[in-house]
């Protein structure tokens, strides 16, 4: 069994037009966001053979606050193809995944996100948490996948179960889309 992970950045700042998209960091908002799922990411007991990340500013803050909130680092391996990332990217860097490593988080952007969870989970069935993602993946979302697998390689459309799929304001209801 082979567990995927997917963590969106946390909420970034538009402060600065003259910042290009990748150099935007986070908002207070979003750091704060980042803590509470290090939190909770810590209470559920959830560990990480593996992190592979995109090098955008909001996405390293992400994972500098995450951290923080876990109690430990998290030191990724910066992928630029994770950058804005299609879900044909994402499937090939999920399916390069050496075999040894049986949990592997992702931490990266929308749309991308959202259409890779919506790929690899099949409609059928009642599923709410899918029905979640389909809706919206906000910023600072987990979704946990489960694939019944040995090989990375075998990962694709339809394959994995949604274990999972928290918000920050399912931990924090200040964190919902109507807060500051």
């Amino acid at each position: 069994m082979k567990t995927l992970t997917l963590l969106r950045h946390a909420k970034s700042g538009w402060d600065d037009p003259a910042l290009r998209d990748f150099d935007r960091p986070l908002n207070a908002k979003g750091q704060r966001a980042a803590q509470v799922v290090g939190r909770n990411l810590k209470t559920l007991g959830l560990t990480f053979d593996r992190v592979v990340a995109s090098p955008a500013v909001r996405v390293v803050e992400t994972l500098d606050h995450v951290g923080r909130g876990y109690g430990a680092a998290i030191t990724p391996e910066w992928d630029k193809r994770l950058y804005l990332a299609s879900v044909a990217s994402l499937i090939d860097v999920i399916q390069e995944q050496a075999n040894g490593v049986d949990r592997l988080l992702l931490v990266g952007h929308n749309p991308g996100l959202e259409e890779l969870v919506l790929t690899l989970v099949p409609l059928a069935g009642d599923n709410p948490a899918r029905a979640d993602v389909e809706e919206k993946f906000p910023t600072a979302s987990v979704a946990e996948l489960h694939f019944a697998i040995d090989r990375w390689a075998d990962a694709g459309a339809n394959g994995a179960t949604l274990a999972r799929f928290v918000r920050p304001r399912d931990l924090d209801p200040g964190l919902g889309p109507s807060a500051d």
